[in-house]
């Protein structure tokens, strides 16, 4: 009996954490009959679920009963924001503004490229279905591939691993979306933090061919800083 009530309460547990993911990754808000759809719920239990994170302040409901991620969320964010992207989001900035290119901060989890910061061109620069939050597989694509290369040597890994290693970037077409050219270069973390790339997305040619250097010189500035005391 007791191992059931632990199961069900890491059950909750998960659902509402995926519930908040949810909220975190549509701005433009859920409601409790759309969230219970996409977990497969009962509309009862979304509605504890969301009552509970309500409660703590980590969900809010608008006019149109629709839920957005609340005040606490946000805070707690912010209290475990990792220096990286606050040293990053800047250069991602200036990249995107010189090549009109969509630029992604991301980082490795498990078996995947997990993208932390995205910044859209601002000016009329094609836009991707590509946010924060996702997920591609290390083994395929110009970011997976990168982060592969900002750890060090493993027997057996994939030849383009090694010379993204040695050359600093890699660039590949048609690997995760159709069209598209990923053009990524390794951050060089810190000991005991997760590995780092940029990653450039684009649909040209001659943009892929002009980031090579600038996603090269991106890393190596956010390297620099991350190698200098903190706070500097």
């Amino acid at each position: 009996m007791a191992e059931a009530r632990k199961a069900d309460g890491s059950q909750t547990l998960e659902r509402g954490l995926l519930v908040l993911r949810m909220l975190a990754e549509n701005p433009e808000g859920l409601t409790a009959g759309e969230i219970a759809t996409r977990l497969g719920l009962h509309r009862s239990i979304a509605y504890r679920l969301l009552t509970a994170l309500t409660r703590q302040d980590f969900a809010t409901r608008d006019g149109e009963n629709r839920y957005h991620a609340g005040l606490a969320f946000f805070t707690l964010a912010e209290q475990v924001r990792p220096r990286l992207l606050d040293i990053a989001q800047p250069v991602l900035h200036e990249v995107t503004a010189e090549l009109d290119a969509t630029a992604c901060l991301v980082v490795a989890e498990n078996d995947f490229a997990v993208a932390i910061a995205v910044v859209e061109p601002p000016g009329s620069g094609p836009r991707f279905s590509y946010g924060i939050g996702n997920r591609d597989p290390l083994d395929r694509g110009a970011a997976g591939i990168a982060l592969l290369a900002a750890g060090p040597p493993q027997e057996g890994e994939p030849e383009r691993v090694g010379d993204t290693r040695r050359t600093g970037h890699i660039v590949t077409h048609n690997e995760v979306v159709s069209g598209t050219y990923g053009i990524a270069a390794p951050i060089r973390t810190p000991p005991g933090e997760r590995t780092a790339a940029v990653n450039i997305i684009t649909h040209r040619q001659d943009i892929a061919d002009r980031a090579i250097p600038l996603v090269t010189r991106a890393t190596e500035r956010i390297t620099r800083s991350l190698q200098g005391p903190a706070g500097s």
